[in-house]
């Protein structure tokens, strides 16, 4: 006698992984067919789940999107190099974050013009703030902590803003252009602006 064994029932998803699932559904959807077609049904179905239950989570698919956004950034951190020296650091880095964040800002500059800016209520700089997360104080970014262990950079004696301007002006050019830095923009925010205001020379005193 035999007897038929079924299949085990497919486990149900919940907290955090039912979470990862629906964020994951709405960067693709994201990608797929942008803010202004996406709707909180197609990424209930790219996510095997219903709709009821994004709700449940957020109030609105701008608030989905907006989550999306945040966790595809967070699982993605752009990793920090050691050259050995500041010049090296500060040039490896910005095209690190140039090249690893240029389709990121695309993405999110194109929801932000397809109505995610008008949905929310937000202005672009609180748009900008809540796609760029939680920055560093300039002086705690390792490039610097580094940079100030090797004495190659007094940190009490930089002001903030010095400090802050390379990567605040690589973000901006992404905002602008929507795609990677040349290497002699970088190499220019470096030696002609950064190195020459925070008092270390220039391009003819380069490390």
């Amino acid at each position: 006698m035999t007897t038929k064994v079924s299949e085990p029932a497919r486990r149900r998803r919940h907290g955090e992984q039912l979470e990862s699932a629906i964020l994951a559904a709405g960067w693709e959807e994201l990608i797929d067919a942008g803010y202004a077609r996406l709707t909180m049904a197609s990424i209930a179905a790219r996510a095997r789940t219903s709709e009821p239950v994004l709700y449940r989570r957020w109030a609105n698919k701008d608030q989905l999107v907006l989550a999306a956004l945040d966790r595809h950034r967070d699982a993605h951190p752009v990793a920090v190099p050691d050259t050995g020296t500041l010049r090296g650091d500060l040039l490896a880095g910005l095209t690190a974050v140039s090249e690893a964040l240029a389709g990121f800002f695309a993405i999110a500059a194109g929801a932000a013009f397809s109505g995610l800016l008008a949905d929310t209520g937000m202005s672009p700089a609180q748009i900008r703030e809540q796609v760029m997360g939680d920055q560093l104080l300039p002086q705690r970014r390792p490039v610097y902590q580094r940079a100030h262990a090797r004495g190659e950079i007094d940190l009490e004696r930089v002001p903030p803003t010095v400090l802050a301007m390379p990567f605040d002006l690589v973000r901006h050019d992404l905002l602008m252009d929507l795609k990677p830095l040349a290497p002699e923009r970088i190499r220019s925010i470096v030696d002609d602006l950064f190195l020459p205001l925070a008092g270390l020379g220039g391009p003819h005193g380069r490390s």
